[in-house]
């Protein structure tokens, strides 16, 4: 069975004016597809999952090629609905009350995430995650995901240049705080914090 590329949730200009269009076409239209030919040319009729794929591959270094474009279609399909038209602020619902809890205000949150957003060397990802029941604010490197340790991720922000570079250039850190004011879809993280 050969994977597709999933549709986007949203119009390709649906994030305007904070991800452009022109971004879109790159990212979604030449990088996470050629993430889906390449893992379908790698794999011959493979009946198993992205997620079986990624847990069955991840630490093999024979398996490297197969693992990276795996879970590249997978962190890339999981990032565009972790974001929204008209998303971002603070959270509402369970997600806010169990950031309070955990991190004892959104405000502390967000630096965490920001943090861990503008530290991330080179490419890669940060994330929220709900892990041994607590949230927490992780990253990391290219295309490597905390699905594969076990956690649950609950929402994640694309750090890779082609994510932001059109339209941020090299301000990283005006992409991270764009994407949280602007973009993040918390009622995509509550769904996931439902089903965990």
């Amino acid at each position: 069975m050969a994977f597709e590329l999933p549709p986007l949730p949203y119009a390709k200009d649906a994030l305007a004016p904070h991800i452009s269009e022109n971004t879109l076409d790159f990212h979604y239209g030449k990088h996470h597809n050629a993430y889906v030919t390449n893992l379908n040319n790698l794999l011959d009729n493979d009946s198993r999952s992205l997620e079986e794929i990624m847990k069955d591959t991840a630490g093999d270094a024979a398996k490297a090629g197969v693992f990276n474009n795996a879970a590249q279609v997978w962190n890339h399909t999981f990032y565009w609905h972790s974001m929204k038209p008209n998303g971002g602020g603070k959270p509402t619902g369970a997600i806010a009350d169990k950031i309070n809890a955990d991190f004892g205000s959104y405000e502390k949150f967000a630096e965490e995430f920001k943090a861990a957003g503008a530290t991330q060397f080179g490419s890669g990802w940060a994330w929220l995650v709900l892990d041994g029941g607590k949230l927490k604010v992780t990253k990391t490197p290219n295309a490597a995901c905390p699905l594969t340790d076990g956690a649950t991720p609950l929402l994640t922000m694309d750090v890779w240049e082609h994510a932001y570079y059109l339209d941020f250039q090299n301000r990283r850190p005006d992409y991270i705080a764009t994407f949280l004011d602007h973009l993040i879809n918390w009622d995509f993280a509550n769904e996931n914090l439902a089903k965990a």
